[in-house]
């Protein structure tokens, strides 16, 4: 038995007439009117992509973090050794989400590759922890650091009040949500320029070190590697602490399906993003122990300001 071919006409309207097994045929591929396929925009670059992703990874992290790194360390050696490993096990993750980002072309991270996986009920497990637990929990210790920092240089000699830290972190959390609420363009334009402000402030951190180093100031680092507190059992606590500082590399991939050409430009805004943050890191501590002794870093609440003072 021959199926008869069916004929479509298009009515004075615009319409496709026919029907193939109840339904419109399609029409060069496209959708039939009234069922246009809604996508969102590519408007990710590489450059936006890299932006993105090292603006979530550089943050109060790098801040905070070198203080528990070294004091599970126990010295100056083994603790720049974690900051390194930490960068390179960060990147085989990125790595593996960039296979994901590039074979699973949806938008929405974490949660896009649970539901494919495991189905709707862990999703949204994951989904509901992330929006009650995790990101709350994280967001505080940000924002806390970032206003301790605004706050620090008018409060050297003399304690920050806590009220006035919560103000500060409640405004810039505020002045966050808005810009980024207003739209896609402008919260890529937007953390591009913080992206910037990031590095040179990492940068401005760094020349101090390295204008030291040059001077010959290597004494912090004589016996890198002798520490009267060093142990293998702060090992994991260390790496808890670096790792901390690297969150943020997976974030590029909830945002897949606005990147541009995303088979290329997700997997390379990765690599770039993480060797850039891997190495800014590296000799942001080497920055500290060139300025400061290991004893005044485990001291001190606010370790970047001491190499901003040498060029002050």
């Amino acid at each position: 038995m021959v199926r008869k071919p069916v004929v479509s006409t298009i009515s004075s309207g615009g319409y496709l007439q026919g029907n193939v097994n109840g339904k419109l045929p399609s029409l060069g591929g496209k959708e039939p009117p009234g069922q246009e396929k809604v996508v969102l925009k590519k408007k990710i670059t590489l450059l936006r992509g890299i932006s993105i992703i090292i603006g979530t990874i550089i943050g109060a992290g790098i801040f905070i973090s070198p203080k528990g790194v070294l004091q599970n360390t126990g010295s100056v050696g083994m603790s720049l050794i974690i900051w390194t490993v930490c960068g390179v096990l960060s990147l085989f993750g990125a790595l593996s989400y960039a296979e994901l980002g590039t074979s699973i072309k949806k938008s929405g991270g974490h949660y896009t590759y649970i539901l494919e996986v495991f189905g709707p009920l862990p999703a949204f497990v994951r989904v509901w922890v992330e929006l009650l637990i995790i990101r709350p929990a994280a967001t505080a210790v940000i924002s806390l650091a970032f206003g301790r920092y605004i706050l620090e240089p008018f409060f050297i000699q003399c304690e920050i009040p806590e009220l006035a830290i919560k103000l500060i972190t409640a405004v810039g959390i505020t002045v966050v949500m808005v810009l980024n609420s207003m739209s896609v363009s402008w919260s890529a334009r937007i953390q591009i320029f913080l992206t910037f402000c990031k590095l040179t402030a990492i940068l401005i951190i760094i020349v101090p070190g390295v204008m030291q180093l040059i001077k010959g100031q290597t004494h912090h680092f004589k016996d890198a590697f002798s520490g009267r507190d060093a142990s293998i059992m702060g090992l994991p606590l260390a790496f808890y602490y670096g790792m901390y500082a690297y969150a943020g590399w997976f974030y590029l991939n909830f945002v897949t399906e606005e990147v541009e050409n995303p088979e290329k430009n997700i997997p390379l805004a990765i690599c770039i993003s993480m060797a850039i943050v891997t190495v800014g890191y590296v000799l942001t501590n080497v920055a500290y122990f060139t300025t400061i002794s290991a004893e005044e870093l485990l001291l001190s609440n606010a370790v970047a300001v001491h190499p901003l003072t040498m060029i002050m």
